[in-house]
Formats: C-alpha cells, sequence, structure tokens
C-alpha cells in the first residue's frame, strides 16, 4: 500500500496537470495570443531552473554557480539529436508525432548528458564548501562555453541555428511539473531528510555517519539533470541554440530567483520564478529603465525581507491547508525541525494511517 501510494502522489499531480495544460494551449491558440504562450513557456522554463538549483542551494546548504553551463550541455544535446533526425518518420508514425517522440527522446538525452556533466563536476569540486565551490562551478560554466565556441560541430560562436519549433506551454508546463514533483518527494525523503541535515550543520551531520559528498554529489546530479531539461526546452522555442544564452549572468539571474523566494522554498522558487517572468514582460513599456526597475525592486526586497518571500516555508504550511484534512486521503505530515521540511508519514508510521 505503501508504494502504491507513492506511485499515486507522483502520477495523480500528471493526471490533472497535463488536460490542464492542453486545454491552455488550444485556448492561447485559437485566441492567437502567441505573445501569452511566450510567456507562459519561459515561466514554465524558469521555473525548471529555480526549483533545480533550489535542490543544491537550498536543500543542500551548496552554492552553485555553474547552472548556466549544464543548461548549455542539455540544449547542445537537444538541439542535434533533433536536427538529425528532422523530417524524418519513426516506426511508422506520422511526421507531427514522430517529432514528438524525437522531441521527448532528445529531451531524456539532454537530462542524461547533463546529469554526467553534473556527476564529473561534482566529484571532485564537492568535498569543499562555500565560495571555494562557487567558484570552481562558475568555472565549469565558462569552460563549457569556451568549449562550445570553438567547436565548429557546435556552431562555434553562431551556434546552431533552423531548429524546429517543439517547445510549446504543454511541453513546458509538463517539465515545470515534474520538477516541482521532483523536490518534493525529495524533500520528504530519506534522502531529502540528510539534505537537510547537511545545510544546518553539515559537521554534525557527517558525525552522525551521513555520507556528505555522496548526498551532496547525488543533489548536484539531479539538479544538474534538469537544468539540461531546461536548456532542452529553451532552444526548442528560440529556434537557435548559441553560447549567448548561457553565459555567466544567466546563472546569476537563476541564483536571484532562487534567493528571491526563498532557500529551501519549492513555493518561493516557483512564485519567484513567475514573478521575474511576467513582471520583466509587463515591464517591457518602459524598455530604457527596466533593469533599473527590476534591480531597485530586488534591492527593496533583500533588505525587507533577508529571507526571501517565504523563507524556508512552503505554501502548504499554512494555516489554511493544515486545516484540511489529509488523513482522509491517506496523507499525513509530521512537521521536523525549523528550517526544515515535514516528512510525509507513511504506512505504520506514528501519524500516518493504519
Amino acid at each position: 500500500m505503501g508504494f502504491l501510494r507513492g506511485v499515486l502522489r507522483s502520477t495523480l499531480p500528471f493526471l490533472i496537470g497535463i488536460p490542464i495544460l492542453l486545454v491552455l494551449q488550444a485556448v492561447l491558440d485559437e485566441a492567437g495570443r502567441q505573445d501569452l504562450s511566450l510567456i507562459a513557456i519561459f515561466a514554465a522554463i524558469n521555473v525548471v531552473l529555480a526549483v533545480s538549483l533550489n535542490v543544491v542551494n537550498g536543500f543542500t546548504g551548496q552554492f552553485s554557480l555553474g547552472h548556466a553551463g549544464f543548461m548549455a550541455v542539455g540544449a547542445y544535446t537537444a538541439a542535434k539529436i533533433t536536427l538529425a533526425f528532422r523530417g524524418s518518420q519513426m516506426l511508422g508514425l506520422p511526421e507531427d508525432l514522430s517529432g514528438q517522440v524525437v522531441f521527448f527522446l532528445a529531451l531524456l538525452a539532454a537530462m542524461f548528458n547533463a546529469a554526467i556533466a553534473g556527476f564529473l563536476v561534482g566529484m571532485p569540486s564537492l568535498r569543499l564548501r562555500g565560495d571555494y565551490l562557487a567558484i570552481v562551478t562558475l568555472g565549469f560554466g565558462e569552460i563549457i562555453r569556451s568549449v562550445i565556441e570553438n567547436l565548429k560541430t557546435l556552431g562555434a560562436s553562431t551556434g546552431l541555428s533552423g531548429l524546429p519549433r517543439l517547445t510549446s506551454v504543454t511541453w513546458a508546463g509538463v517539465g515545470a511539473l515534474a520538477t516541482v514533483i521532483m523536490a518534493r518527494r525529495l524533500a520528504v525523503s530519506t534522502q531529502g531528510r540528510a539534505l537537510f541535515a547537511i545545510r544546518e550543520d553539515e559537521v554534525a551531520a557527517e558525525a552522525m555517519g551521513v555520507d556528505t559528498t555522496g548526498y551532496k554529489v547525488r543533489a548536484f546530479v539531479i539538479s544538474a539533470a534538469f537544468a539540461g531539461l531546461a536548456g532542452g526546452l529553451v532552444v526548442h522555442v528560440l529556434q537557435l541554440s548559441t553560447p549567448r544564452s548561457f553565459t555567466f549572468i544567466r546563472s546569476i539571474e537563476v541564483v536571484v530567483m532562487v534567493t528571491l523566494g526563498g532557500l529551501g522554498s519549492i513555493t518561493g522558487s516557483i512564485v519567484a520564478a513567475v514573478g521575474l517572468t511576467v513582471g520583466l514582460e509587463l515591464l517591457r513599456e518602459v524598455q530604457q529603465y527596466r533593469m533599473v526597475v527590476y534591480a531597485f525592486l530586488l534591492i527593496a526586497l533583500m533588505l525587507l525581507r533577508p529571507q526571501g518571500l517565504f523563507g524556508t516555508r512552503e505554501i502548504w504550511d499554512l494555516s489554511l491547508f493544515r486545516r484540511f484534512p489529509w488523513k482522509k486521503l491517506g496523507v499525513a505530515t509530521t512537521p521536523g525541525p525549523a528550517g526544515v521540511a515535514p516528512t510525509e508519514a507513511g504506512e505504520g508510521e506514528p501519524g500516518g494511517p493504519p
């Protein structure tokens, strides 16, 4: 029963979310609002980036500045695959459906390659802490960009153009949904508890027998994989993959989203990613002052609420959600210590169903 309940918790959001995304996409296409579609797509991609980085910077308490590098690995992997199979039909499927299947496989390959890159970077660098780790991950991102700029097979500095427009509201929304579910399931798992322990006091966690380096590497690999997913999605909406899209500034933008929402808060990362994406679009009317206003708002928020919008809390920690009869649905939460996400009590556990 416990296993089936866990599967249901992971699949139910997709069963509810995918039909809603399909309807939303159909409505926007019918209305001809491509501008709103693009805003929704970029907001969802930023959610993928912010929530995935929060696994490292928020859950584990590390400081990574290499997210753009993992995006680049995923972006170029997906771009090369879709360009190689463009116009081909797989297993006799119609061309449109075949293109969607190829895109799905390209995104999986993007996540896989980005995860390998995360492992290769994480194994030696995650023995470091604080500023030293930030410098190493920043260097990795710049190395990746420099390598791409000098490889003719990847289009060098001009990049790869002519990519098919495959990223839609549905694809981006499913990617964001998968990232949020991953983060939530991770936070309430044994792995998540170990990550929170490392964040609170790494020396104490290691003294209690936690394999701190191993857990940090796993978190880094997971975070890198979903950054690769975001890279694959973004280049197939821009129809161009260029090194200029994956600079140090891109990593800083994602760090800002995570810090603004609250380190360790999944809800905060979502709200900050969507809010900044929509806010910058609304400020497009005053193009010359847009970044100035953006900077002043960030400074004001950091002065007034330095812990971020949500701190380490989640929306389901609010009293309104605590009154909801979760036990009737077979779900119970057991609060953890301050600043640590709650765990879900399973069958036979204290607070769980009998």
